[in-house]
């Protein structure tokens, strides 16, 4: 008899978990609490909880009570993918931006923003500069009648081209250059990449400069670097205070006469249908098992899947984290005990504490070793990718790196 599987989500994660769950014979059942796309999917349906049955040390099983239009559901599954992803709960921090109750706007985050048609004619201001703060007021920019983009801490903008013509993330995402990374010293790549985007245009003089002191951090946009040059965007430094209907600014200045303001300040995650210990441990990636497997639990039949974050497309990492999970639900692959497990993370933590040990050279050798155990691959291999990395042109490069998949 097939095992059942309960996957949490029908998003990307989930419709991978779905794919990977019917290829190994299992029996998945999903559960989305919109009435998007799904898998084997139950629409408009609420996980309440997902808890051990009395006999999980023996058969690892979950109870898992859902909710749908009002209704309670009770069903017992062999074993749990938790598909939520990183944008469940979206971070809101009105608290750090006195006077912001007494703001007579529209106030949203990004997470309520889904078209720029409504906006017209109006003064917005999108608080936070990631991808999705730079994508907002881009697309706001032609519709509003003024657009204020406001950041911390600046950031550094990438065009999706790169040399010649070809996709930034085809020539940066590969194997040498995260070796490369690995070995030279952090200041010395920095200096070269500050050199290399400031080149295409001054960051200093369109008000994105990486604020002193700062960790540098990288959106990819296209558009925004011409926006603000027209003027259809306008850069501020962080909001200090709101009143009624203006901002203060950091730097002293003063936007009146605000109709919106939109937070891009991101989401936090968390997996309210736990119950504790559970619920924080999986908050804590150092606790999950490749990022995947919670390590306090005697059987291995609950998986986190798409807790992740990847240069490129997240979808071929979830499909792999579920390929795995799904042959280690069916006993096809082994883990190593729950006990061991548990020793090294707390260890790992303690040495992330003590930055006096936790040095780059430290992280360096354990993500080199977990490479050579987990892929068998050898620092001979390295340099003979490296050399032929040097020695080829653009296009073979992309060649060499689609052949040597692992």
């Amino acid at each position: 008899m097939a095992k059942k599987v309960a996957v949490i989500g029908a998003g990307v994660s989930g419709l991978s978990s779905i794919k990977c769950c019917v290829d190994e014979d299992l029996e998945p059942t999903c559960f989305e609490r919109s009435d998007d796309i799904g898998g084997l999917w139950k629409f408009t349906t609420t996980v309440c909880s997902i808890t051990k049955r009395p006999d999980f040390s023996e058969t690892g099983q979950w109870d898992v009570v859902t909710e749908t239009e009002g209704k309670q559901n009770r069903a017992v599954f062999d074993a749990v993918m938790v598909c939520t992803g990183h944008f469940l709960n979206p971070h809101l921090p009105l608290e750090a931006f006195p006077g912001i109750h007494k703001f007579k706007g529209q106030i949203l985050h990004s997470q309520e923003y889904k078209i720029p048609e409504g906006f017209q004619g109006k003064r917005v201001l999108v608080i936070g500069l990631g991808n999705t703060g730079g994508d907002i007021a881009v697309e706001l920019s032609r519709t509003a009648a003024q657009v204020l983009l406001s950041t911390r801490t600046g950031t550094w903008v990438l065009g999706r081209s790169s040399d010649w013509g070809y996709p930034y993330n085809m020539m940066v995402t590969r194997r040498c250059c995260s070796f490369i990374a690995q070995v030279l010293p952090s200041r010395f790549l920095n200096w070269i990449q500050e050199r290399k985007l400031n080149k295409r245009f001054n960051h200093e003089d369109y008000g994105l400069s990486i604020t002193k002191g700062k960790k540098a951090k990288f959106i990819v946009n296209d558009e925004l670097p011409n926006c603000i040059l027209c003027g259809a965007i306008t850069m501020k430094t962080s909001v200090i205070e709101f009143t009624e209907t203006s901002a203060v600014f950091e730097d002293g200045t003063v936007e009146e006469n605000i109709d919106v303001v939109i937070f891009t300040t991101g989401y936090t995650f968390s997996f309210p249908f736990f119950e504790e210990p559970l619920k924080s441990l999986c908050t804590k990636k150092i606790f999950l098992y490749k990022q995947v497997f919670p390590l306090n639990l005697e059987r291995a039949t609950l998986a986190i899947i798409g807790l992740i974050g990847l240069k490129g497309s997240i979808l071929s990492g979830t499909e792999l984290q579920a390929r795995w999970v799904t042959r280690v639900f069916k006993g096809l692959c082994k883990i190593p005990p729950s006990q061991k497990l548990m020793m090294e993370a707390t260890e790992k933590e303690q040495l992330i504490k003590s930055c006096s040990i936790w040095t780059d050279q430290t992280l360096f050798s354990h993500q080199i070793q977990e490479l050579k155990t987990l892929f068998k691959v050898s620092l001979e291999f390295l340099r003979t990718y490296n050399y032929l990395w040097r020695k080829s042109s653009p296009r073979m490069i992309f060649l060499i790196d689609s052949i040597l998949v692992f």
